[in-house]
């Protein structure tokens, strides 16, 4: 049997995280298995989608990195073939039309709650005669569930689960005006799609209940079942926007990289022993549905933070300019230029070290592509400049001047002999040096700095150091 897997999100609003790690784990057990990950839209909800959202979702599945096969499947499109299941369903006996009104149903629904029954649906109208049918009534088809016993279903995440009978209501199929309802549309789709694994969060496990009847009320063969815990947050309640639940968009702004986003994700409710750093290569070879967990997971960003630091000092230094680029431009108030932008390359390896984000790697880069803007903000930096401080870095000034060379060694050679010239500790001209040239009390190695940022940019900055003229 070919693996057919799909993540079929509604189009309501963005990709949030926990579809996104639904689509994550569809998409890596059809590539590890070598079979096909298709995405398909569930708009038949036209009210509440919104082409503004479609466009969110397949956008932000394309900037986690992962693809699909074939075209994007459009629910809304296959409406005839949904409604045509549920006539052959009337036509068997397996669906009847149900007559009863708004205010009936509402009654209904009191009195089943009051006895403590599960079953709100009393099924009035399974076996009655459609020519009782009260006038101007436009019926909804219902199928015709079982009445006793149990439902079983073998999970492939949750393992055995059953339901009782009694519990499932005889569920709408087409509403009042026509339309197919979710459940059926859901399964008719899944079928004509060849889907054979259904892996899905598990708050869709008694919809699977009921798509198990449908199924074979319809004599098609069921999908296996996955049904995979949700992710909640640190404070093990349901996940929420303070907690983290955002769009992946908002991820990718957060300063997050794909790779270890998907990484995150990846382990945020399956394990491969003891390995926390997984490449995409890795986890496609290793992902199989027996490493999924059966409790939620909680959010942890700490977590997140240290996966996208070890991505980012694994990710080529031109490729990371590429991507802080935007956000130079935007602290910067202007294009970057191709010198700036060389020194951000040039800079990189060491300015890596320290971030966790692209964001914070970003900010940390300013220095390389914008000169210090006085008064300093940093105000470890703004205090390193007061005192005798501007005395000194125009002593400074003078040695720097009469360099032949403007490497690192040569630099920290000249300056600490500076230092030991003025009788005066190496930090108390090297801080001073660095917070001029950087607008920070903290940066990569001094000299790197100087060296990266060249001869005539640097007396420049020195210069401008308010009190050594």
């Amino acid at each position: 049997m070919s693996v057919v897997t799909r993540f079929a999100p509604s189009p309501t609003g963005y990709l949030h995280i926990g579809g996104a790690r639904t689509a994550l784990f569809n998409w890596l057990f059809a590539r590890h298995h070598g079979g096909t990950c298709r995405l398909r839209i569930e708009d038949t909800d036209r009210k509440r989608s919104a082409p503004d959202a479609i466009r969110a979702i397949v956008d932000g599945l394309d900037w986690f990195g992962l693809d699909w096969d074939g075209a994007v499947v459009y629910q809304s499109e296959n409406a005839a073939a949904h409604v045509a299941a549920a006539q052959r369903l009337l036509e068997e006996g397996k669906a009847y039309r149900c007559y009863c009104s708004p205010e009936e149903l509402a009654e209904m629904r009191e009195a089943a709650r009051s006895a403590g029954s599960a079953r709100l649906y009393d099924g009035r109208w399974r076996e009655r005669d459609p020519a009782e049918a009260p006038p101007g009534v436009d019926p909804v088809v219902r199928i015709k569930m079982p009445l006793e016993g149990e439902t079983v279903i073998e999970d492939a995440v949750q393992g055995t689960v059953r339901i009782a009978n009694d519990q499932l209501d005889d569920f709408i199929l087409l509403r009042a005006d026509g339309t197919p309802t979710y459940m059926l549309s859901v399964v008719v789709d899944d079928h004509d799609m060849e889907i054979t694994h259904v892996i899905r969060g598990d708050d869709h496990l008694t919809n699977a209940f009921r798509q198990f009847h449908l199924y074979r009320a319809l004599g098609w063969e069921t999908p296996v079942f996955a049904h995979i815990p949700l992710i909640h947050g640190p404070d093990g309640k349901k996940l929420s926007k303070r907690h983290g639940a955002l769009s992946v968009e908002a991820y990718r702004d957060l300063g997050y990289l794909p790779a270890a986003l998907r990484n995150y994700l990846l382990r945020l409710g399956w394990a491969h022993g003891d390995d926390e750093v997984i490449p995409t290569d890795k986890a496609i070879e290793w992902f199989d549905l027996d490493g999924v967990g059966r409790s939620p997971s909680r959010m942890d960003f700490a977590k997140l933070d240290s996966l996208n630091a070890v991505y980012l000092r694994e990710t080529d230094a031109a490729a990371l300019t590429a991507l802080i680029e935007p956000r130079l431009e935007e602290l910067a108030g202007a294009p970057i230029g191709s010198d700036a932008a060389g020194r951000v390359t040039a800079g990189m390896d060491g300015l890596k070290e320290r971030a966790k984000t692209l964001v914070e790697l970003a900010d940390a880069a300013l220095f390389y592509v914008q000169r210090p803007r006085y008064p300093l903000a940093v105000a470890k930096a703004a205090k390193a400049l007061q005192g005798d401080a501007p005395g000194l870095i125009a002593v400074a000034v003078e040695t720097l001047e009469n360099l032949t060379s403007w490497e690192a060694a040569g630099l920290e050679t000249a300056l600490r002999a500076c230092a030991e010239n003025l009788n005066v500790g190496f930090g108390k001209i090297a801080q001073p040096i660095r917070a001029a040239l950087t607008g920070s009390n903290a940066s990569p190695s001094l000299f790197e700095v100087m060296e990266i940022l060249g001869r005539d940019e640097c007396l420049a900055r020195l210069r401008a150091v308010p009190g050594t003229s």
